[in-house]
């Protein structure tokens, strides 16, 4: 089979790999129909994730079909279109039963990280009952592929972490493909106002589009101070990686703030706690769980979420080095999220 694989700082190629096999009986090997790219892949291709390997197939996201099955695996079956988590959980350790399966002891984000992931024809899927839901029929892939990370990101990182109350005004540092979920699902709480920030207009066009409120392109500390007459926003999400943008969000929350930290962060960053630690803030960060896709997925069956819209390019999965160099200039291509289909 055909897969894209990290080779070192820098580097990728579409090569040539054996097909994955069942190696326990709770495995699943799926036919990738659909995948995407993250952020987290540019992260690695940096250095920022030094225990993933050269010769590892990279990609945690995907819809595929079940083409063969263990048999350990009882709630699923050959044939069945499946949408694959992008954290694998076995549901049974400590960590499965407090919902927290990114610390999962016999998972958690392992696919193209620790083990081949899914961008490639095949993928092996380990505890899959718990880590690969069926799709209803009808779905958009476009759609359903969303599922996968950045929609259960935003929420659970994003939007639950920072408490978004109805009437709350928040900020998401990020108007990438993650700060807009972080959009779209913190619109399920009714915040009053929700102020995008992003150097990039298209993107801020599009964070409009989808809900925002305000958008600013341009210092964004005194500009949200000014907006919010001195006080700051209730809930900051730092949606980029950086030290300047969690930098940002520090500056701009309001005593009794909420900061959560959803972006992968390579580097390390000033914590202002001289400034801070009067004001009674709480500073949250996390790796998602993905526990509330089967509730985000109930959403997009209902036309709750426009998540289709945050797919702006689209390509073959042969293509998909070509993907990545698009991705990589988001900017200049006006790139939020590929959507690569198998032929």
């Amino acid at each position: 089979m055909k897969a894209l694989v990290y080779e070192g700082v820098g580097q990728r190629a579409w090569i040539d790999k054996p097909q994955p096999v069942i190696e326990a009986p709770t495995d699943a090997v799926v036919r990738i129909t659909h995948t995407t790219i993250c952020g987290t892949d540019l992260h690695i291709l940096k250095g920022d994730v030094p225990a993933v390997e050269p010769g590892r197939t990279l990609g945690h996201e995907g819809i595929g079909v079940i083409e063969e099955i263990g048999d350990g695996v009882t709630n699923l079956k050959r044939g069945d279109q499946v949408l694959i988590s992008c954290i694998t959980s076995c549901g049974h350790c400590d960590y499965c039963q407090q919902a927290m399966y990114a610390h999962c002891r016999h998972g958690g984000w392992i696919l193209g990280h620790l083990i081949d992931g899914t961008q490639a024809e095949y993928v092996r899927i380990p505890h899959a009952d718990n880590s690969l839901y069926r799709l209803p029929s009808g779905l958009e892939p476009a759609a359903a592929l969303m599922l996968s990370d950045i929609l259960p990101t935003g929420h659970e990182i994003g939007a639950l972490n920072g408490e978004v109350h109805l009437g709350d005004t928040i900020a998401i540092v990020g108007a990438g493909p993650i700060g807009l979920a972080a959009l779209l699902t913190s619109r399920f709480y009714s915040p009053a106002r929700i102020i995008m920030v992003d150097p990039d207009e298209n993107r801020l066009a599009v964070a409009r589009q989808l809900g925002a409120t305000d958008t600013i392109a341009g210092d964004p500390v005194e500009t949200v101070l000014g907006m919010t007459d001195g006080e700051g926003v209730d809930v900051a999400m730092e949606a980029v990686g950086i030290p300047e943008t969690f930098d940002v969000c520090q500056r701009i929350l309001r005593p009794g703030g909420r900061l959560a930290n959803i972006g992968v962060h390579g580097r390390s960053v000033e914590f202002r706690l001289e400034d801070l630690w009067i004001k009674n803030v709480t500073i949250r960060t996390g790796l998602v769980n993905t526990n509330t896709i089967p509730v985000l997925m109930r959403f997009l069956e209902s036309g709750g979420i426009d998540a289709e819209s945050l797919v702006t390019h689209r390509f073959t999965l042969n293509d998909i080095e070509q993907a990545y160099d698009v991705f990589s200039r988001a900017a200049s291509e006006k790139a939020i999220k590929m959507l690569l289909t198998a032929e």
